[in-house]
């Protein structure tokens, strides 16, 4: 058995924010598919296992007893202290680094993950809704650019777990409405966390979480 399980697909954002950890990490992991496209977070068992019906959920096979977590920024917190990676380097750092997992997880992931939910996959492009959440990423986009100016990295001039949570759904610019010509300090930090050791993309991580049929229709 491996070190660490993660219940993960590869069409996920959130889900890709750990895996990417994990692999960066070099730590024993191995994905376990999570069939989202057919319903299987919304089953009995799934919920059994986190009642918020999401991915990720990562399982620590520890030796006094499994330790499992869902939400992609609990989880990165923990990974960064088991690994002691990507962590901050002073109260500063610390506190930055809560700013904007914070951030992400309010303003740039809640949006840009709904956009492209409800764009890519239920078709829905010009319904108003989506064009709101569009909006909001938008200006999303615009703060992390601004921030990114002069900088290597979000919080320090090493990659943090921000930075691995605030990229999660950005290395898919077509599929989130987003001309990264338009924020050439974004598209110079991806490159930054692209070329870190062991990077990998999601589909190089993790498997699909649609079924055939799903995939075809």
């Amino acid at each position: 058995m491996t070190d660490f399980t993660l219940d993960c697909f590869m069409e996920s954002g959130n889900a890709y924010k750990v895996a990417l950890m994990l692999e960066l990490s070099s730590a024993d992991w191995a994905p376990r598919r999570v069939a989202f496209f057919t319903g299987q977070t919304r089953l009995p068992e799934f919920r059994e296992m986190n009642i918020m019906g999401e991915v990720p959920v990562m399982a620590h096979h520890k030796v006094d007893g499994d330790v499992v977590l869902s939400q992609s920024g609990a989880i990165l917190d923990y990974l960064s202290r088991e690994f002691d990676r990507f962590g901050p380097a002073n109260e500063h750092e610390r506190r930055e680094i809560l700013r904007w997992m914070f951030w992400d997880n309010h303003k740039l992931t809640s949006y840009v993950a709904t956009y492209r939910f409800m764009s890519l996959f239920q078709k829905k492009t010009d319904d108003p809704v989506t064009q709101f959440f569009h909006a909001r990423a938008v200006n999303a986009f615009k703060v992390l650019d601004a921030h990114l100016a002069g900088r290597d990295f979000v919080v320090s001039g090493h990659p943090t777990i921000p930075d691995l949570s605030l990229c999660g759904y950005l290395f898919w610019p077509d599929q989130i409405g987003m001309d990264l010509t338009a924020y050439p300090n974004i598209a110079a930090w991806l490159d930054r966390i692209a070329a870190l050791p062991g990077y990998k993309r999601p589909e190089e991580l993790m498997p699909s979480g649609m079924d055939p049929a799903t995939a075809t229709a």
